[in-house]
């Protein structure tokens, strides 16, 4: 059976089938299905087989054709010994004089690609570092103690920073607009509820004081009623209340979690959070440098079957991220494009890490899957209890190995390159995703 090369990567093959043999099987399962079958006006297993034929034979047929193609398909591919990418697709063949009684078809079908790698030592890979230092643990301190802050009434004039309390009208050409009025309405001047114009206006009113201001909307204001125009705001300040921050004592220390109230202990598990955050997100610049690296390296084509299959897991996972968010669905259409770029990757990142894996013996180990999940359990109450939630189940220690197997990559091209040491400031890593 002669395989004929349409491309790089696409093979195309024709198949043959004796409709002898599909008719034979036909018969022989219309028989044993008559055995079964009910149908009105017979008692089960006396219906006549013309009858089966006529109402079931189609049917029949069609499975029958279609498993005698996929097993031709198979074979076909089993003695070329080639690995075949995503899954083949069949048409109809035109049937030559000289047919005789087969059906014809084609079968073509995608192959794994050879992954090629250039010069490892022309890569440049960069690997982040950021230090936690005292600095930062007092930053954390701070933002815990904002996070518990009261508020208490006070008898001055509002400033950055305070926590007012309004009656207000918005007003456009003299008319008042619809949710441009409210009273007893409290927000934080400095937290940006508000617009900018709006806190300003709030500015240096003490209680019982009103000012009107003139408030411009911004083109891109969420509000179309009254994007671009400016409305005249009247505001009454009715309560100007100063943030009290707790003290950094014992009682702020249970507060977080520590039962003897020791603010030292405080600080060395908000250290050791601290740590654990940086380290993964130091991870993860450091992961996404590589795999910049590798796609630089590795030349191949990709199979578009394998893109083509990612893209509709994409849209699926994009649906079900929808409907978690309480959106409905449907059969809401997601355009191929808007996910093809992101599955190319992730096809072109998979191909290229599986040649490494194969090629540098970096399969996830079990002593190395151990080591990870008792280190990611440490910052949980039951360490053991999510140690046995994992292992009870093949498919979240699947994903586990995954992980692991692309720290074993990582570390192998860190190796293996020349790397670049990058200290990053930890605002900045703090505020990038991981």
């Amino acid at each position: 059976m002669h395989i004929e090369q349409v491309s790089a990567l696409e093979r195309r093959v024709k198949i043959s089938v004796p409709m002898a043999d599909v008719a034979k099987e036909v018969e022989s399962r219309l028989k044993r299905l008559s055995r079964t079958v009910k149908m009105q006006g017979f008692r089960p297993g006396k219906v006549p087989l013309k009858l089966v034929a006529q109402n079931y034979g189609f049917q029949v047929q069609n499975d029958v054709m279609t498993e005698k193609i996929n097993s031709a398909v198979s074979s076909a591919i089993e003695a070329s010994q080639l690995r075949v990418a995503g899954s083949p697709r069949v048409e109809a063949a035109d049937q030559p004089a000289d047919a005789g009684d087969n059906a014809e078809f084609f079968a073509t079908f995608e192959v794994f690609p050879e992954v090629k790698f250039g010069d490892w030592q022309s890569l440049e890979v960069e690997r982040v570092g950021t230090p936690v230092t005292d600095v930062e643990i007092d930053k954390t301190v701070e933002i815990l103690r904002k996070q518990r802050q009261t508020f208490e009434p006070v008898a001055r004039a509002a400033q950055q920073g305070d926590k007012v309390t309004v009656d207000f009208v918005g007003r456009i050409d003299g008319v008042a607009f619809e949710g441009g009025t409210a009273e007893g309405f409290s927000f934080e001047i400095g937290a940006k509820q508000m617009l900018p114009e709006f806190e300003q206006g709030a500015i240096g009113l003490a209680a019982g004081e009103q000012r009107t201001f003139p408030l411009p909307f911004p083109e891109d204001y969420h509000g179309k009623d009254v994007a671009g125009k400016t409305a005249e705001f009247t505001i009454t300040m009715k309560e100007v209340a100063v943030a009290k921050l707790p003290e950094v004592d014992a009682e702020f220390a249970k507060q977080l979690g520590i039962e003897s109230g020791d603010t030292a202990k405080m600080r060395e598990d908000i250290r050791s959070n601290l740590e654990r955050e940086v380290t993964g997100r130091v991870k993860a610049r450091t992961k996404d440098s590589v795999m910049n690296a590798l796609l630089k390296v590795a030349e191949f084509e990709v199979p578009k079957s394998l893109v083509a299959q990612d893209v509709e897991r994409l849209k699926e996972l994009a649906r079900q991220d929808l409907k978690s968010r309480g959106m409905k669905t449907g059969d809401m259409p997601f355009p191929d494009d808007m996910f093809t770029a992101q599955a190319e990757r992730r096809v072109r990142l998979g191909l290229v890490l599986n040649e490494l894996v194969k090629q540098h013996g970096l399969k996830a180990t079990p002593e190395q899957i151990r080591a990870h999940l008792e280190d990611f359990a440490k910052s949980y109450e039951d360490p053991a209890a999510v140690l046995a939630w994992y292992y009870g189940d093949r498919k979240r220690l699947a994903d586990v190995e995954a992980v692991v197997l692309e720290e074993n990559v990582v570390n192998w091209v860190l190796a293996n390159t020349k790397v670049i040491e990058k200290p990053v400031a930890f605002d900045e890593l703090m505020g990038a995703s991981a």
